[in-house]
């Protein structure tokens, strides 16, 4: 019997963002749209001014345009449309509003796109349930074993996914299909939107190494501005290089991977279940906030961030032992602290608290143009309460033995007074905001 060969795809949502938004404004569809700025308040806008009118039918003429918008939001993600002016995600949104002014604005609907992310990825399941969750608009799938998966090197099963998937959601999908998560993540841009493409082993020097080093997941800004140093910026002059010559400059582990990765190896399995090393919430202000001028504003932001972060991880059935805070100050600086805790917690107002002790060991004299809160150090909630009643059962065997000893030397114990049984509270200042 033939060895089936490994085959991993890598999906990937197509402008997905605003892919639901147009599903909600399909008079839209063929124009640039841009996703991103403030909270949503574009529905309610829109009905008020057309009032007894369904949002399809709406004119063009009525919506935001990016020309108009005033604030320092960044792009979510932009259509295809869009895309050709050079506006694209994580760009703040008055820069793209110098390439694509006529470009219509909408803000992100979180539940709409989480909704949709759940559908898409449950009716991948359905069809080749290996399937590895890498964000709300991606996933690994291992093919290997499923009906289909090895037809074409995997292309008969893609083209099934990409169906059910349009079905379900009315929403379109490219798939990238290799012998690992590495190539395959690389081949699911190759043919964006709605595309397939599937890649060999032996299609490496022609496919992958002419690309740009920055392609590799796993290469930033940073190790690709290091790499262009050092005159490599294709994947095939990576490629070419000495182990020595990388483990040099990147170190022994870095310099190893980059090379593993410019000649297409990855033997990381598709992870169906995986625990989150973190949680967070944060947000860009619409303006710079001071510390003390704004305090009252950013009192609210800061407790309402908190009070999230909790509801998030009681929802996710998690606990955290450390809380640390993010700034980044007007002139772009980052600032993170953060503490541990004694025990576990998921109250918001417990996060608030340490979130805010956090906050006393950062300056405080610049204005603020992002704040954050995040949660290490989880748990699950069960395996939280299971290792409590055991360190509750240890300490109460030693006590029992303890109490044991003592009655034994009872007669020559002097007994003095009780002491209280609380320590004085210990002052802490005033929150800063």
């Amino acid at each position: 019997m033939t060895q089936r060969q490994r085959r991993i795809a890598h999906l990937d949502m197509d402008a997905f963002f605003a892919s639901v938004e147009l599903l909600r404004y399909p008079q839209l569809k063929g124009l640039p749209v841009v996703i991103g700025g403030g909270r949503r308040k574009a529905d309610d806008l829109l009905l008020a001014a057309h009032p007894g009118r369904d949002l399809r039918f709406i004119p063009v003429a009525a919506f935001p345009l990016l020309k108009d918008y005033v604030g320092r939001g960044v792009i979510t993600t932009a259509t295809y449309a869009a895309r050709q002016f050079g506006v694209g995600s994580a760009m703040g949104m008055m820069k793209a509003a110098k390439l694509c002014p006529q470009a219509i604005v909408l803000p992100v609907d979180f539940d709409e796109v989480k909704r949709f992310s759940r559908l898409f990825k449950a009716t991948i399941a359905d069809i080749a349930p290996q399937v590895e969750d890498r964000g709300v608009d991606e996933v690994y799938i291992d093919f290997t074993d499923v009906p289909g998966g090895q037809r074409e090197g995997g292309r008969v099963l893609a083209r099934l996914i990409q169906r059910a998937v349009l079905e379900k959601t009315g929403l379109t999908c490219s798939i990238g299909i290799a012998p690992n998560k590495l190539i395959a993540k690389m081949a699911s841009e190759f043919n964006k939107p709605n595309g397939i493409s599937v890649v060999y082993e032996a299609d490496l020097p022609t496919k992958i190494w002419p690309l740009h080093v920055r392609k590799i997941n796993g290469i930033g800004p940073k190790a690709g501005e290091k790499l262009a140093a050092l005159n490599i910026h294709t994947i095939s002059e990576l490629a070419a290089q000495e182990p020595a010559f990388l483990i040099q400059r990147f170190g022994k582990s870095t310099g190893a991977w980059m090379l593993d990765a410019a000649w297409g190896r990855d033997n990381r399995a598709v992870v169906t279940e995986s625990e989150p090393v973190s949680m967070s919430r944060e947000t860009t202000f619409d303006r710079d906030l001071h510390a003390v001028r704004d305090r009252a504003e950013l009192g609210a932001i800061f407790t309402a961030l908190c009070d999230k972060l909790g509801a998030d991880l009681q929802r996710k059935g998690y606990l955290a032992k450390t809380i640390g805070i993010k700034l980044r100050y007007d002139d772009f600086r980052i600032a993170t602290r953060d503490q541990t805790m004694e025990s576990y917690t998921s109250d918001g107002p417990t996060i608030r608290k340490i979130a805010g002790l956090c906050l006393k060991r950062v300056p405080l004299n610049q204005r603020l143009r992002l704040l954050g809160v995040r949660a290490s150090a989880l748990v699950r909630q069960a395996q939280e309460s299971a290792e409590t009643v055991s360190s509750i059962k240890n300490e109460s065997n030693k006590a029992t033995a303890h109490v044991i000893k003592e009655l034994v030397a009872i007669d020559s114990i002097a007994i003095e007074p009780l002491m209280p049984l609380t320590a004085p509270e210990r002052h802490l200042p005033d929150q800063l905001f």
